[in-house]
């Protein structure tokens, strides 16, 4: 069997790793003479295994694609998903409450907000699959957290992440897919400080 490692990368897989690196350089991570020591070995890269040096300090920086880390999972069956649905009213969960594995969301004209943010024993991976009309969904996720929203299709609607898309080692990542209608979809990090109090 292959090793993963030593799969050919794809040139999306360099543009990513890439893009990346110039947004360590945004965060502060990263110099700029560093930024061009790193794109050398990124666009020179063939396999897995090379693309991995110049991106190994940064948090959440490896392509999911570059990286298998096992398997692909098998998609969830419908009866093993925690359900959660409103037509036009409001549901929420924040706190610690139990986040499972499987969720589906569906609301019509309603909002459904999570905040995971404060929740333990929080799956590693989530799959969320999403059915929105003209309602919201508000996702919040801890430190570290990540989220996936390429599953996600919208018509009039809108889906607004901003969480990284790859997964880390020090948060829940979610794999997102599902229908967005003229609603919205928002994935977000958590709010700190006295701003928290204020916009909830």
């Amino acid at each position: 069997m292959t090793d993963p490692g030593e799969m050919r990368i794809s040139d999306a897989d360099r543009e990513a790793a890439a893009k990346r690196l110039h947004d360590a350089v945004g965060e502060g991570r990263i110099t700029l003479a560093e930024l061009e020591e790193r794109l050398d070995v990124v666009y020179a890269a063939r396999t897995a295994n090379e693309l991995r040096p110049p991106l190994a300090d940064l948090p959440g920086a490896l392509p999911g694609t570059v990286v298998p880390t096992g398997p692909a999972a098998a998609p969830v069956p419908a009866g093993q998903r925690v359900h959660l649905r409103t037509g036009g009213g409001s549901l929420k969960r924040t706190g610690d409450w139990r986040v499972p594995a499987a969720l589906k969301l569906t609301t019509s004209m309603g909002s459904i907000h999570l905040d995971l943010s404060e929740a333990r024993g929080v799956p590693q991976r989530i799959d969320v699959e999403v059915a929105v009309g003209m309602g919201e969904v508000v996702l919040v996720l801890p430190e570290g957290g990540t989220a996936d929203v390429d599953g996600v299709s919208g018509s009039w609607g809108e889906v607004n992440s901003k969480v990284p898309q790859t997964a880390g080692t020090s948060g829940p990542h979610l794999v997102v897919h599902g229908k967005v209608g003229m609603g919205s979809l928002t994935i977000r990090g958590t709010r700190t400080g006295w701003w928290k109090t204020v916009l909830g």
